[in-house]
């Protein structure tokens, strides 16, 4: 390791509500040592909730641990920071779509799906923000669940059924909490070098993937709030806050004692290391306590913090939890572990407190304390080198957009930022036609729509792309499908004809097709609500002057003979069908329809 390496430090911040945590780190190869840290409280109330109420105020705070630091170490001008986790939303969201007419699903196609559940997300998190200005972007998600005909299924690639379904958890982030961010450093003239998230941050170097399948939960207790991140399925499923935290420890101190507030958190620090404590009230007078007399007034205020953890906990994770790791100053708290277990029902050994020693890339020196306080700072400084943050510029359909990296963005992440809708992305398909032939009703569907048509730099590309700086993106809308087109041919296919046998000799007989009652062809077009109807020769009658017999011939006729009138029938033919006699003007319809489809061979008549 050269000198000049040495002599670049990694310098991390840990801006939190009470308190801001600087601290150098010293990177050598795989390891990281601490060079130093220094923690400066806030003024006045600059933080809320992890967001930067009043940035002069933060900036100033964070200027006064710059110089302390660089009177040591010499000049920083860059540094890694976090967003804090407690603006994290977490979004659970399932997408189902009608798959029944479609080809095989494609790759485009499943992105397709999985960013339209994002944004569903998306939508969700707006309607629950009474402020419309909140911004949130998308800062990553991981597929829960592939479904295919409510089945879980590995992969809906190549697929056919009748649904598929994408269940997703999404993350955002307010983009208002990395503004402000940027403008206290742009204030102290530093610049960011890498952005990470805090929980990201405590949880890469406590908990690493190869853990993530386990359900494990890492509360961070700082000053004013606890935060609360969730670990299952290989990923990152919850983050969650609470806006209780070592100050509540530190009120109950000062009301019981009759103490100020900067007094009782010292007392609070003592309890860790001093088995009695003397302290000074605002009367002047002057006593001694051993430890346990100063935990037990405080009890409660400790059993309602873990109280707030636990359900919270609970409300994130639905059950409880496999273990529990607790980072952060606020971790230091009395009995708090031994409660947190007792309330989610888990062995004591389950509930733990982590300092920054249990951290495998830090080399440690004997000399130098790794509280649980440090877990996060040096989380942010060792997860932002490795994984760094960066926003990119791009532009959407001639809009510039800059957006969160906090994973390989792709072509689909400029989409959902820019707010393209990915249900309307794609053409809508065709109207279909509704049509009865012969008295049942068939649906004629209409053609399908096209996908959108998304070019990257004025190429071709598809959803899964990487985006890089400055790259521009057009999207144009897929071209809706045409409406359904049938003729009357395509629609009954063959032509009906049905041969019949007279006499021995084949006779064939052509259906008359009728569109709406009146005569139609084969070639005309069929349209929305039509009727068509299929009509062969009804009557006997009918057959046998389509076969050119006279139809005297069937007819009795009178005579008068010496003024007698006499009638003559016996030249009329015997008629049968199918072996069964049938006057010449019998309806035929029974007889012959119920055969097959115009395809049966009929011995149907022989006069005689």
């Amino acid at each position: 390791m050269t000198t000049t390496q040495l002599a670049t430090p990694l310098f991390a911040l840990d801006i939190g509500t009470r308190s801001v945590v600087g601290l150098l780190l010293q990177q050598e190869g795989e390891y990281f040592s601490l060079l130093d840290s220094y923690t400066k409280e806030h003024d006045e109330r600059a933080m809320l909730d992890g967001q930067i109420h009043d940035v002069p105020s933060v900036a100033k705070v964070i200027e006064e641990i710059k110089q302390a630091l660089e009177e040591k170490h010499g000049p920083l001008k860059k540094v890694c920071v976090a967003a804090a986790g407690r603006s994290l939303k977490t979004i659970r969201s399932k997408v189902t779509i009608d798959i029944d007419t479609k080809p095989m699903l494609t790759r485009d196609d499943v992105l397709h799906l999985e960013l339209s559940a994002v944004q569903q997300a998306q939508y969700k998190i707006a309607n629950e923000r009474t402020d419309s200005s909140a911004d949130y972007y998308c800062v990553g998600y991981s597929v829960l669940n592939y479904l295919l005909d409510d089945e879980p299924i590995g992969s809906l690639v190549d697929q056919i059924g009748k649904q598929a379904s994408v269940e997703v958890i999404a993350t955002f982030l307010p983009k208002v909490v990395v503004e402000s961010l940027l403008a206290a450093l742009a204030r102290t003239n530093l610049e960011l070098e890498a952005l990470t998230l805090e929980p990201i941050a405590a949880i890469n170097v406590l908990i690493p993937p190869s853990m993530r399948r386990l359900n494990v939960a890492l509360v961070d207790i700082g000053a004013g709030t606890s935060d609360i991140a969730i670990t299952e399925e290989n990923t990152v499923t919850a983050y969650g806050m609470v806006p209780v935290a070592g100050d509540e420890i530190t009120e109950a101190i000062s009301d019981h004692f009759l103490l100020d507030f900067p007094d009782a958190e010292k007392v609070k620090r003592q309890l860790l290391t001093e088995e009695s404590i003397t302290i000074t009230d605002i009367l002047g007078m002057e006593t001694t306590y051993s430890k346990a007399d100063i935990i037990e007034p405080i009890e409660e205020a400790i059993q309602q913090l873990a109280h707030s953890i636990s359900d919270e906990i609970l409300r994130l994770n639905g059950r409880s939890p496999k273990a529990v790791m607790l980072v952060g100053g606020g971790s230091l708290t009395p009995k708090l572990p031994e409660y947190v277990a007792t309330i989610l029902q888990l062995p004591t050994n389950r509930v733990a407190i982590r300092g920054a020693d249990a951290i495998k890339q830090l080399q440690k020196e004997e000399q130098k304390l790794y509280g649980p306080e440090l877990v996060t700072p040096i989380g942010i400084a060792i997860a932002a080198k490795e994984n760094p943050i960066e926003y990119i510029s791009v532009t959407v359909n001639d809009r510039t957009l800059r957006l969160f990296d906090v994973k390989t963005l792709t072509v689909g992440d400029g989409l959902l930022a820019a707010g393209v809708d990915f249900v309307k992305l794609y053409g809508k398909p065709g109207l279909a036609k509704m049509i009865t032939v012969q008295g049942r009703l068939i649906s004629i569907p209409g053609e399908h729509g096209t996908p959108p048509l998304i070019l990257k730099n004025g190429q071709p590309t598809s959803l899964d792309d990487p985006l890089k700086p400055k790259d521009c993106l057009t999207v144009e809308k897929g071209q809706d499908g045409q409406e359904a087109t049938i003729t009357i041919k395509e629609l009954i296919e063959d032509e009906p004809i049905m041969t019949v046998y007279v006499n021995e000799k084949p006779v064939s007989l052509k259906a008359t097709i009728k569109r709406n009652g009146q005569m139609a062809s084969l070639s005309e077009n069929v349209e929305d609500r039509d009727y068509i109807t299929i009509e062969q020769i009804a009557t006997m009658k009918d057959l046998l002057q389509h076969c050119g017999y006279s139809l005297a011939m069937f007819e009795s006729f009178t005579l008068k003979v010496n003024n007698k009138h006499i009638s003559l029938n016996q030249h009329i033919p015997h008629i049968t069908v199918n072996g069964i006699k049938l006057a010449y003007k019998q309806p035929l319809n029974k007889m012959i329809t119920s055969c097959s489809k115009f395809q049966m061979y009929h011995r149907m008549i022989t006069p005689s």
